[in-house]
């Protein structure tokens, strides 16, 4: 029966309990199991070596893989307060991990099994009796695409990337790949793109396909992946947006999120400056500036203004007698 996973690491320890279960399993047996290609199931015995797992190969139509002699895994010891953090931790990245029938529910519950009871004890019971709401926002991406674009940034190689944007359009570019940033359950590849000669993100769950490439690359130094993909999702959208604070930058920058754009002190920090873009005006204006304890001024764009001055008329309806 084809069983599939939800992550290469799943999958990995998968292969495992296959290769153990069945000394000698070929590599098209073992990826038919897995629901993978033949590549793939290669792929995960390479990663169970790279663990230390000593994965024997014989070749000739008899041949297979089996694990080496003397091998014994060491037992997973976990303190409480550990056992019960990797269960919010994974409750908290899927919402179907109470789920037994869910891979990542499964894998989940071979792993209290393997924990001392006192411990799992407390651990089974938070993953019963806590429950997940799906984020309607989350986009998780294929894992094996993940896989690839994670061993491109590790091993500092450039890459052809086959995309497609949010309105369908297919875009093919080499790229010098930096870092993968997963942000409010959506996975970000933030690289150089050489179509654009700039900095450029892409969500991963939008490649439709990653080679990795011979050529060498590095990531700036100093690079700061997290704040440089929050300042890239605030610019190169369709619309610019400029509003200037009645507030000292210290009190306003803790509620602005990359997204809202690039926040400055004017007026030696008494007044500060938000410059950014943004493709929905109206979300910008009512969810976004009107949520700010601040007085505001929007000096641009004129997208912006618009949408601001209706939220403002709405308001104003409101509260007329």
């Amino acid at each position: 029966m084809k069983t599939r996973e939800d992550s290469p690491t799943a999958r990995a320890l998968l292969a495992l309990e296959l290769l153990q279960a069945r000394p000698g399993i070929s590599a098209a047996d073992l990826a038919e199991r897995l629901a993978v290609t033949d590549r793939a199931a290669r792929r995960y015995v390479a990663i169970l070596r790279e663990a230390g797992v000593p994965i024997e190969s014989v070749r000739g139509p008899y041949g297979g893989y089996r694990v080496g002699r003397g091998v014994r895994l060491p037992p997973l010891v976990f303190s409480s307060s550990e056992a019960l953090g990797l269960v919010m931790a994974v409750l908290d990245g899927q919402h179907a991990a109470a789920d037994p029938a869910d891979p990542v529910g499964a894998a989940l519950g071979k792993l209290l099994r393997a924990l001392p009871e006192r411990v799992a004890r407390q651990a089974a019971m938070l993953r019963e009796n806590a429950l997940a709401a799906p984020d309607r926002d989350a986009a998780r991406p294929d894992p094996e695409i993940v896989t690839t674009v994670v061993d491109a940034v590790a091993a500092g190689r450039r890459a052809r990337l086959s995309y497609r944007t949010a309105s369908g359009t297919p875009l093919d570019t080499e790229v010098d790949p930096w870092a993968v940033v997963v942000r409010n359950g959506r996975w970000y590849l933030l690289c150089r793109a050489h179509y654009a000669d700039e900095v450029r993100t892409f969500r991963i769950d939008r490649v439709t396909g990653f080679e990795t490439l011979a050529d060498r690359c590095q990531p700036p130094p100093e690079l700061d992946p997290v704040a440089l993909l929050e300042q890239h999702l605030g610019s190169s959208w369709d619309y610019p947006t400029r509003v200037v604070f009645e507030a000292p930058y210290a009190s306003v920058a803790p509620w602005i999120t990359g997204p809202m754009g690039r926040l400055e002190p004017l007026d030696d920090g008494a007044r500060c400056l938000l410059t950014g873009s943004t493709s929905n005006p109206a979300m910008y204006a009512g969810e976004w500036l009107s949520a700010l304890p601040f007085p505001f001024r929007v000096e641009g764009g004129p997208e912006l203004r618009a949408a601001v001055a209706e939220v403002a008329a709405r308001m104003a309806a409101a509260v007329r007698s």
